[in-house]
């Protein structure tokens, strides 16, 4: 501990000069305190220097300079998988009891000299440990994610991972554990031998159907170690069995796909249960059997992109579009285009108008039939012949100049919903070139996106949202949106970012414009470990949102249980989560009062269940045994459980971390320095008041 002013030390010399000159003013050959003992006005003296040198050294500035010395002992991280696959066999009762209690011995011999950090993994992550087995999927990456967000730059001394080396979520663990420079340790659960099971693998099939025409399904059935057995695939609806073929298995590693073609009768959400009769023997009967959802439609939506010239962005909205079967994709160049434009729901504008054609015969059909459309700006865009379109947005710049632009997401968009997990992958999207200029949104548009150039953030739209006449328009200001396409792959090895964010786009424009007061609008179909989501949106006569009225809804089930829930309001619509819901097919109706007029909308979803994690029954070690070796460690199985401490106790590398830290206070803030001085004006007052003086 040490003073520091910003003043030499040597001025303290006048602070001591400055209280010995006022304490020998009043002090030295003094009249007033004759009769009293020779000590008080020499007591008096001291107590007057040193209040006012320590006053005149305050005036310095002072700074007391301490020094902390705090160790961070090591921390040891515990992450329990929590998924089905651990638990399909025979050890089931084992991972449930007395492995759990193993590795509750193994937490309680680690000692106050380490730091224990308990998690659970498996479709999500929790700060705890579970042994009930009940995650639907597993995903590695996510607990990498949080541990490397969590203990980034911490005293981390190993990571045990118990597993059985499954993962159908996420990142293979090899590629993400490469940030990390402490040792892994496995503990192997499950079993790597190969049992006998029938496994119906996969059902392909495509979302959605049009009504009257047939659509495919591709069954593929997968069997081990029930070579020259037989067993019967179905397809049925309801009661009724549409199709029906037997298989006969001629190896212990049988795998055939099995094409089926139906017919869609009925619109609606139509329920399919495909399923293998069950043979003896087998691990698990609960992959034999699969429901699929198919949203029967009455027609097809045509979305026509036309561009002024061949562009990367166009290929990456083609697939991203045409991965919803609601959508039929055409391309073609403007200049080029001769059909009937009346046909489409949507046109995507790609840098029309431009500068060498602005296309003012297309645009003004589009404007005349209230045709919704989407501009996508660029380098060859004209941005005069933009303006002149009147779609909500003006820009002032000069042709061919442009800037980087980050997206930066706008929290009050309200139009439509992202994910977290799309929101999130937005972040890391590369810049779109975007025209450099002035920008004027209306005050009418909905902003999803601004632009963020550098480390600025801008007002400037990047993605925004308008009306004109009776149509929607959307804009995006930039190109280069092939890249954020490329990006989604790299990060998370799936376009699912990239594709939500177009189709929320698409739909929301395709959408015909609905003249309804109230609307409600959800998912048609749900995965059993997906939450049930609904949004919803009321308008008054003149058809503005409002949001004062309460909204109520009944979701109601197959045995007509009604399930009561209230939306919760946003700043200008309305919103509901209402959890987690049991395999099958639900109605719901909601309904909500404006004035004396009830208004009610009603619909259908359905809950699928998620049979991810008894597709492989077969644990796989060998990727715990790569994963250990890769980061410096070592993998054991349950009953060596209690060899890992040991392992990690002996370690070198393992050990406290001692930080010291330099704090700097000023003088003047501590209560003490007040109260001494107090203290020492207090004793010479009372010294002098008891000798008759003031």
């Amino acid at each position: 501990m040490s003073f520091i002013t910003e003043y030499p030390l040597w001025f303290v010399v006048f602070c001591m000069l400055l209280g010995a000159a006022y304490a020998a003013l009043l002090y030295f050959k003094s009249s007033l305190f004759e009769a009293a003992n020779a000590w008080v006005p020499i007591f008096m003296a001291l107590f007057r220097f040193t209040s006012v040198s320590i006053l005149s050294f305050l005036l310095l500035g002072p700074l007391l300079r301490t020094v902390f010395r705090e160790i961070e002992k090591p921390i040891i991280i515990i992450a329990q998988d929590n998924s089905e696959s651990v638990c399909i066999g025979k050890d089931s009762s084992y991972y449930k009891t007395q492995y759990k209690e193993k590795l509750e011995e193994l937490i309680a011999k680690f000692d106050d000299s380490f730091d224990i950090k308990t998690y659970s993994f498996g479709s999500s992550i929790s700060q705890d440990l579970s042994f009930n087995y009940t995650d639907k999927e597993t995903d590695f990456s996510e607990l990498m994610e949080e541990i490397n967000t969590r203990y980034s730059n911490r005293n981390v001394g190993a990571l045990i991972i118990a597993s059985d080396g499954l993962y159908n979520k996420g990142m293979n663990p090899l590629y993400t554990s490469q940030k990390f420079n402490f040792p892994f340790y496995a503990i192997a659960l499950g079993d790597t031998a190969i049992k006998k099971d029938l496994v119906l693998a996969k059902v392909a099939h495509n979302r959605i159907a049009y009504y009257g025409n047939s659509f495919p399904l591709e069954i593929q059935v997968d069997a081990k170690q029930l070579d020259k057995k037989e067993t019967m695939l179905t397809v049925s609806k309801g009661n009724k069995v549409l199709f029906s073929q037997k298989i006969s298995i001629n190896n212990q590693k049988y795998s055939v796909t099995v094409p089926v073609m139906l017919e869609a009768k009925e619109i609606g959400i139509q329920k399919y249960s495909v399923k293998l009769n069950n043979l003896e023997g087998e691990i698990t009967y609960v992959n034999n059997q699969k429901d699929v959802f198919i949203d029967v439609l009455d027609g097809r939506q045509k979305v026509l992109i036309l561009a002024n010239s061949p562009h990367p962005d166009i290929a990456a909205l083609k697939f991203s579009i045409e991965s919803n079967d609601n959508y039929e994709v055409v391309f073609s160049l403007a200049s080029d285009f001769k059909k009937s434009i009346k046909e489409y729901n949507l046109v995507i504008l790609h840098q029309i108008p431009s500068l060498n054609n602005p296309a003012a015969a297309i645009l003004d059909e589009l404007e005349k039939l209230d045709i919704p459309r989407l501009y996508i700006l660029g380098n060859q865009s004209s941005l005069n012949h933009f303006n002149a379109r009147n779609v909500g947005l003006n820009i002032v710049g000069s042709p061919g100049k442009q800037n980087e632009s980050q997206a930066l997401i706008v929290d009050n968009f309200s139009v439509f919903s992202l994910s977290e997990q799309t929101l999130k992958a937005i972040k890391k999207f590369p810049p779109a070139l975007v025209p450099f200029g002035n920008y004027k949104a209306a005050a009418s548009s909905y902003i999803l996106m601004k632009q963020k150039i550098g480390m600025v953030e801008t007002s400037d739209p990047l993605i925004l949202f308008n009306a004109s006449g009776g149509s929607k328009i959307g804009v995006f200001t930039g190109e280069g949106i092939w890249r954020w396409r490329i990006v989604d792959y790299v990060e998370n090895e799936n376009h699912d970012a990239f594709n939500e964010l177009i189709s929320k786009t698409i739909q929301y424009l395709a959408m015909k414009v609905d003249k309804n007061h109230f609307r409600v609008i959800s998912k048609n179909n749900f995965y059993e470990n997906q939450p049930v989501e609904f949004e919803a949106e009321l308008y008054n006569d003149i058809y503005e949102l409002i949001n004062e009225p309460e909204i109520a809804i009944n979701i109601i089930n197959n045995q007509n249980n009604k399930y009561p829930f209230a939306f919760s309001k946003t700043s200008n619509a309305y919103k509901l989560n209402a959890g987690l819901f049991p395999v099958g097919e639900y109605k719901y109706e909601a309904k909500v009062k404006i004035g004396e007029k009830v208004l009610i909308q009603s619909g259908e979803f359905s809950v699928s269940a998620l049979q991810i994690e008894s597709l492989v029954t077969e644990a796989d070690h060998q990727l715990l045994y790569s994963l250990t070796k890769k980061q410096d460690g070592e993998m054991v199985y349950p009953s060596e459980l209690l060899n890992l401490f040991q392992l990690i106790k002996t370690r070198e590398d393992i050990k406290p971390v001692f930080y010291t830290q330099e704090r700097l206070n000023e003088l003047i803030n501590f209560k003490w320095v007040f109260f001494l001085i107090l203290m020492l004006i207090s004793f010479e007052w009372f010294l002098r008041k008891r000798n008759g003086a003031y």
